[in-house]
């Protein structure tokens, strides 16, 4: 069998030890684990920020990869640590809703992890990634079973993803994230925007009040500093400025909302 691999997604950023103990944990435990940063730079406490971060990567790995998400606020609370099988991977992480799109898109089985044995002893209240959850993507790339991890549970926490919200003639959406080039990435997908939009290149948007009225397939398209829209390599509809920041030039963030002219 191939050498396991394991992912990190975290709002730990990097400049510190965090991570590195994290992997230092695996490796101790698994040196033959392969382990990948997806993304350190999750912002921080921001739970739909690091569903998005693994909901649009997950699909990239092969099969059997064990994906360990640690965006934890409620670190050394009641809430659980769980062991998801989705369809053809695994998945650690607290149960806080941060699983959500793999919940959305994947027929799971979400396991309690109980089995303390598997733990670093002893726990730290505010670092349960280095003390269960690196060590049980560890252990779990030994044999991969998952039920010696603990029981099935069904009231495991989820959220529904933000969706736009179409009237007659218009449809809201807001903005998910702002990418570190100032992309805006939306909730509308491709199946919302109106087909003549894309086959004309024109489109009838509105980022905080303000007029984006040219649809392109590709950023370098654009004009320079004028705002356009497209489908961005998630599938999602994004905004950007041609070697610019479209936050910027828009006054946009997190939570910005975006209208859709259907007429």
């Amino acid at each position: 069998m191939a050498d396991p691999i394991i992912t990190l997604t975290t709002d730990f950023g990097t400049s510190d030890h965090l991570v590195g103990s994290m992997k230092g944990v695996i490796l101790n435990i698994n040196p033959a684990a392969r382990i990948v940063d997806l993304n350190h730079n999750v912002a921080p406490f921001d739970i739909l920020d690091g569903a998005l971060a693994i909901g649009n990567t997950y699909r990239f790995f092969p099969p059997r990869t064990v994906h360990v998400v640690v965006v934890d606020p409620g670190v050394g609370t009641e809430r659980r640590p769980i062991l998801v099988t989705g369809d053809k991977q695994y998945y650690i992480a607290p149960d806080n809703g941060v699983l959500s799109m793999i919940y959305e898109r994947e027929s799971c089985t979400v396991r309690h992890i109980t089995a303390e044995h598997y733990f670093l002893n002893p726990i730290s209240p505010t670092f349960h990634g280095r003390d269960i959850f690196a060590p049980t993507a560890a252990w779990l790339t030994k044999a991969f079973q998952t039920d010696a991890f603990g029981e099935t549970i069904t009231d495991y926490v989820r959220f529904t993803m933000p969706k736009a919200k179409a009237a007659e003639q218009s449809a809201k959406g807001v903005v998910l994230r702002v990418d570190a080039f100032g992309n805006l990435m939306t909730n509308f997908t491709a199946e919302d925007i109106p087909a003549g939009a894309i086959s004309s290149g024109s489109i009838k948007l509105a980022v905080n009040g303000k007029p984006v009225t040219t649809f392109v397939q590709t950023f370098a398209l654009g004009n320079p500093g004028e705002p356009v829209a497209m489908i961005g390599s998630a599938g999602y509809l994004e905004i950007a400025v041609s070697r610019g920041s479209a936050a910027r030039t828009l006054g946009a963030n997190r939570g910005t909302e975006v209208t859709l002219d259907l007429s």
